[in-house]
């Protein structure tokens, strides 16, 4: 995929590290599967691979591939736990992209046809669906602030890919309703609540331009909203990717949204073209976490009151979480921190339920420590330690806590 190829460039990931061995879940899901049921957790979100399905991006199946998630999804019917798939995660075949990537508009036939097999093969035992992980994450990150795979930076190149992954987004839950009998379908957006460092005009006027970027883009155009050019002029630009008729075909009735939330903006206007804003430091006093985010547990509130506000049928928190310093020290990871971040977000998110967001579920990021895309390995997310030299998973308080908190 495109990161496996990015993270074999030394210069693109932090810590110097790649993403041949992470895991190794394939070799380890029954066992990890074991250890989240013995947590009490009921539900499992995972991400299907589209090269390990298609290894060329279309056309040749990978059966191989295929096999183990058949494995996998059985053996979370077997354990009683429910299986929630997400068909793309960044990952794409380095062969699309090698012809174009989610640059080409050919992607919505790609697209369409890797959704095709991926219900067609597995939704008699999976209803739960999502369509696309983050789609800022490939497209903003990707191909404009070139970050991230497969690490471009073109306006122009970023604008042709927010289009066709619109298109792909509705295609895709499209696609899974028509092949998955009592589908569940959703899609999935990372959210930030947005305020300005300064209450003048200027700096409400950047805040408008961020949420755009960060909150509006992707969510709009499925709800028949079509782009929100009025507050970020330049998004006009994206007219010359759209043909006839793209409109339509740019909506969905989704049954679900995902929010993915981990820390708020603080704007003020600065001279970056086109968003001609800037991210405001929140200040030396203030909590963070090993990723440099500020710990905001209001944040998540907000964005949820915020969502709540589209026509939306439910919101489900699908990932939310925090990478501290966690150290194994005779056996134990005590992270109290942790623990003190997931209860507080927890409450407000409560606090957003009980006053009035139809919210109907929550996703920890994450299970067990794993490679963070751009960061490499040194970021910690999850509620179980990974030795990344010999694989041995162990329980940190913060899974303790969980286990005790789902009984």
């Amino acid at each position: 995929s495109v990161w496996d190829r990015a993270t074999n460039k030394k210069w693109s990931v932090k810590d110097k590290s790649n993403g041949n061995e992470s895991i190794d879940f394939y070799n380890r899901s029954g066992s990890d599967l074991k250890l989240l049921k013995n947590l009490n957790f009921e539900n499992f979100r995972f991400s299907f691979s589209w090269s390990r399905i298609l290894p060329d991006g279309n056309g040749r199946i990978n059966e191989k591939g295929i096999d183990f998630y058949n494995r996998m999804i059985d053996q979370c019917l077997e354990m009683g736990i429910e299986p929630w798939a997400m068909l793309y995660h960044w990952d794409l075949p380095q062969k699309l992209e090698d012809r174009g990537g989610w640059t080409n508009r050919d992607m919505v036939g790609w697209f369409s046809e890797y959704a095709d097999l991926c219900t067609r093969r597995f939704g008699d035992r999976i209803r739960h669906w999502m369509v696309l992980n983050e789609p800022s994450g490939f497209t903003l990150l990707g191909y404009l602030a070139g970050i991230h795979a497969p690490n471009q930076s073109n306006v122009n190149k970023f604008l042709a890919s927010v289009h066709h992954a619109c298109l792909c987004q509705a295609e895709g839950g499209k696609i899974i309703r028509e092949n998955v009998k009592n589908s569940h379908i959703g899609t999935t957006f990372s959210c930030s609540s947005v305020e300005p460092s300064k209450p003048l005009k200027s700096h409400l006027s950047a805040v408008r331009r961020v949420d755009v970027l960060l909150n509006r883009l992707f969510i709009e155009p499925s709800l028949g909203m079509g782009y929100p050019y009025e507050e970020l002029p330049f998004l006009r630009k994206i007219e010359k990717y759209i043909q006839p008729g793209d409109y339509q075909k740019l909506k969905f009735d989704f049954d679900f949204i995902g929010i993915q939330n981990y820390f708020r903006v603080i704007s003020k206007p600065s001279l970056i073209p086109f968003l001609w804003a800037n991210r405001v430091n929140p200040g030396k006093q203030t909590e963070m976490t090993d990723m440099g985010w500020e710990v905001h547990p209001e944040g998540i509130y907000k964005i949820l009151m915020q969502f709540s506000k589209y026509p939306v049928k439910e919101i489900i928190v699908t990932e939310n979480g925090a990478a501290f310093t966690d150290q194994l020290v005779d056996g134990q990871v005590h992270d109290q921190q942790r623990i003190s971040f997931y209860k507080r977000y927890l409450h407000n998110i409560l606090r957003a339920k009980n006053d009035g967001a139809n919210i109907k579920g929550y996703f920890a990021w994450t299970f067990i420590d794993n490679f963070e895309w751009a960061e490499g390995f040194r970021p910690r997310f999850g509620i179980v330690h990974n030795d990344f030299k010999t694989q041995e998973r162990t329980v940190k308080d913060s899974g303790l806590w969980f286990r005790d908190f789902l009984k």
